[in-house]
């Protein structure tokens, strides 16, 4: 008779410990006919189960799944591998559900599944017993896949490196233990789990800065590091390390995926890695090579612990951890790719197919598969997976990647998906940061700000039009060209985007998740040096990357000795920033781009674990004032700026009210031009007025005034009136030059020292030539009328701006 206090975990998939000191075993497969919970055991170890377990032999004409299937509890020997298999055959299907209770279970038990079921490939159903599978719900994984014919389910050869065979012919019978993963057992029933765990900062979006970074990238070459901590969970944890983000004033780290993962098989023909991680092999399970060497051998508990403790010391520090997930697809790629999880236990549910054929995969990410979330047990999968993330690690927010994907119903996208739905409603989740990568390779799959509330958004939009105000329009301008943008796009995006965001009552401008660089494309720095992408490392032959960049090299691809060009980038990668960091929004910052990081042309690294990837931290002990620092301090004073500021929560995009079309003027937001004007119509969409100035009010505090000065030429701004102000940052700083009060602008000493003949001083001196042509200009030009207008220097309202350059002004409290 069976106890009755054993399966009652059976509605929910997954491995339960129990009080009887064995645990209960769940999986789901709709489809198939038999499976088995598999043990492996050191060979040279007695086994926990021999008084239940019968001996397999080799028997002629009798395979292991032949006699297995005879057996309640049956066990096999593997000598070559020093490895002993227990099989315990499962219950099922209770509703999709097998089961069955395993009398002993420990810390560290390596397990696995094995499925049987038809194998007809042709209407994608490839079951297949001699592949060991993963635990979908594995909190730990040991291993790692290699290229053997015994990884894949069907027939096949490696030739040369590359896998030979087709996905539609025969059954493979190799055995895939020892090529493949194993899951591990972590026992997670201790009620003290959460003891001295801090508080979790809990960042309103308003005050949020976002700081996206890769764990193994961002300290690999860190010099503050033992070497056995660099590149590690442990490493981004070490008070060193926080301390510099603390500098540095980010309020929110987004962690590119930690989740276990797998290199693509394309990559791996080609012996590469897949470095940034969007490749997962198991949705709870930490990825263990960013772990430290001893955590490694310690084993699978010991790496999760490693985890939550750089967590818990991030929340200490004051950070909020956001993790970058990745449930679109999996790393098994197309039908020609790996049997390690998914496949082997339910293809048909999990994966998404086309219509039209059953064998064939419908693809949306461009990875070759796409996890099918019209299915509800996906759904409950990839939001159990989440829930615990927050609930055991204690992570505080997710991005998703390619989350147009995940909200596709009938190959459309919609707002209103059951996994949106889940995610909104969730008691734990719905308070959570999520932000939606908004596109995927689908058919219009460009859906960005069409997710509503509660979700923020990657914005391109605002990325791109960024990019060509300061890049590619300024150097059309120099040919005798006009620009793209216009001061009615830039205004917008500045303004926080609300033809994009305005979609829901409330929805605010903190919904704009703000970007000029992410780790997918070129670094800021990168922006102003390569016109070009230079991905050859990758061995694609340059063909992979996007080739729209809005980039531009200031006249040499790649770095350069001279001073005029180093410069000309220097303003107009503060430029990018000041934008980034000025606007109504929520910023994100690329690790790196506060200190100038490159990436040398490589737009699409996600292969290089490397030093082209690994951020270079030689500038941070330099005895002298090096470029990075000048540049670091500089982009730390304008976070420090922003959030000592409460005029970045503009939640009042959309209201019922405006729904309905009573529409109020904003009392927020007010634009001016150099003459002190506002604008008229004809000037917002006008690509040649670049210099125009943006007022954040507030009634509770003094206004900020941010002065975008997108000419190359030096320009005189007539302030609003009644109000003194003070120069607070301005992005022409980096090269010692300065807003000015009355007719000029203002020169560090370093550079007023500097002699014609050097760099720095003809560029000075080109800029100033152009302010003097500027200002002698005949009395009677229509620009020159507006913005002079009569006044004298000593006119209190008038600064001078130096070209190209971005700068904040604060409102002087009055006596």
């Amino acid at each position: 008779m069976k106890n009755p206090s054993l399966h009652r975990y059976a509605t929910r998939p997954g491995l339960y410990f129990t009080d009887d000191g064995g645990a209960d075993a769940i999986v789901r497969s709709e489809t198939a006919d038999q499976l088995w919970f598999c043990v492996l055991e050191p060979l040279d170890q007695p086994s926990a189960f021999y008084a239940d377990a019968v001996r397999l032999f080799n028997e002629p004409g009798l395979t292991f799944i032949d006699q297995a299937m005879k057996q309640r509890i049956c066990t096999r020997r593997i000598p070559s591998l020093n490895l002993r298999e227990t099989l315990f055959r499962m219950d099922g299907p209770n509703y999709g559900l097998w089961y069955v209770h395993v009398p002993q279970a420990w810390d560290g038990m390596q397990y696995g599944y094995r499925v049987n079921g038809p194998w007809d490939p042709d209407h994608g159903v490839s079951f297949n017993p001699y592949k060991l599978l993963l635990d979908p719900y594995a909190k730990g994984i040991e291993g790692s896949m290699e290229l053997d014919p015994g990884a894949f389910s069907y027939e096949c050869e490696i030739v040369n490196g590359k896998v030979k065979g087709s996905p539609f012919g025969p059954m493979s019978t190799i055995d895939s233990v020892g090529h493949v993963p194993v899951s591990v057992a972590i026992d997670d029933r201790a009620t003290n789990k959460h003891d001295g765990e801090p508080s979790h900062p809990h960042v309103a979006w308003s005050k949020t800065v976002i700081y996206e970074l890769h764990v193994k990238g961002f300290t690999a070459n860190a010099p503050w590091l033992p070497k056995e901590l660099r590149g590690t969970y442990a490493g981004l944890a070490h008070p060193a390390t926080l301390s510099y983000l603390q500098d540095l004033g980010v309020t929110s780290i987004e962690l590119l995926p930690i989740q276990a993962k797998q290199s693509e098989l394309f990559l791996q023909e080609r012996g590469r890695v897949n470095y940034w991680g969007y490749s997962t092999l198991g949705y709870f399970a930490p990825e263990a090579s960013y772990a430290t060497k001893r955590s490694q051998e310690a084993g699978a508990a010991a790496v999760r612990q490693e985890v939550i403790d750089m967590v818990r010391a991030l929340h200490e520090a004051g950070f909020e951890v956001i993790m970058d997930v990745v449930y679109n697809h999996t790393c098994e790629s197309g039908p020609e790719g790996p049997t390690v999880c998914w496949r082997g236990l339910d293809n048909l549910s999990y994966y998404r197919r086309t219509k039209d054929k059953m064998s064939r995969l419908y693809d949306t990410t461009g990875c070759g598969n796409t996890l099918d979330f019209t299915n509800t047990h996906v759904t409950t999968f990839a939001v159990d997976s989440l829930r615990y993330w927050a609930k055991r690690i204690g992570i505080d927010g997710f991005r998703f990647d390619l989350a147009a994907t995940l909200a596709r119903l009938d190959d459309e996208f919609t707002r209103y998906h059951p996994f949106l739905y889940a995610l909104r409603s969730d008691m734990l989740l719905g308070n959570l940061k999520m932000i939606m990568e908004p596109w995927d390779c689908g058919p219009n799959g460009w859906r960005t700000g069409e997710f509503g509330i509660p979700f923020a958004e990657w914005n391109d939009r605002f990325r791109d039009c960024t990019r060509k105000f300061w890049l590619t329009d300024v150097d059309r301008m120099r040919g005798g060209e006009y620009g793209e943008m216009t001061m009615q796009e830039m205004a917008t995006r500045l303004c926080g985007s609300s033809d994009l965001f305005a979609t829901d009552p409330g929805r605010g401008s903190t919904a704009s998740v703000n970007y000029v660089a992410c780790h997918d494309g070129f670094t800021t720095a990168d922006l102003t040096m390569y016109k070009t992408k230079h991905n050859e490392a990758n061995g694609e032959n340059n063909r992979d990357g996007t080739n729209d960049n809005h980039s531009v090299n200031f006249g040499h691809e790649g770095p350069s000795g001279d001073q005029i060009i180093v410069q000309q980038r220097q303003r107009a990668t503060m430029n990018l920033l000041g934008t980034l960091l000025l606007s109504l929004g929520t910023p994100m910052l690329l690790a790196g781009d506060e200190f100038g990081n490159s990436q040398n042309g490589n737009n699409n690294a996600y292969t290089q674990d490397n030093d082209t990837t690994w951020l270079d931290w030689d500038w941070l002990y330099s005895t002298e004032q090096t470029p990075e620092l000048k540049q670091f301090n500089l982009t730390s004073r304008l976070i420090t700026l922003r959030k000592s500021r409460d005029l970045y929560n503009h939640e009042d995009f959309f209201t019922r009210l405006s729904e309905i079309g009573l529409l109020k003027k904003s009392d927020r937001v007010h634009w001016y031009l150099p003459n002190g004007q506002m604008p008229n119509d004809a000037d917002w969409t006008n690509p040649s007025v670049r210099p125009f100035a943006m007022q954040l009010l507030s009634p509770d505090e003094p206004s900020l005034l941010i002065l975008i000065n997108g000419s190359d030429e030096v320009t005189r701004f007539h302030l609003p009136k009644d109000i003194e102000w003070e120069m607070v940052w301005s992005s022409s700083e980096i090269v010692g030059e300065y807003p000015g009060l009355g007719t000029s602008i203002e020169r560090v000493s370093e550079f007023d020292e500097e002699s014609e003949s050097k760099p720095a001083g003809r560029l000075r001196n080109h800029l100033h030539r152009i302010n003097m042509m500027y200002w002698q200009m005949k009395d009677d030009a229509d620009d020159l009328q507006s913005a002079d207008d009569g006044l004298s220097e000593d006119d209190p309202t008038l600064w001078t701006l130096p070209a190209l350059s971005i700068s904040a002004m604060k409102q002087m409290p009055t006596i």
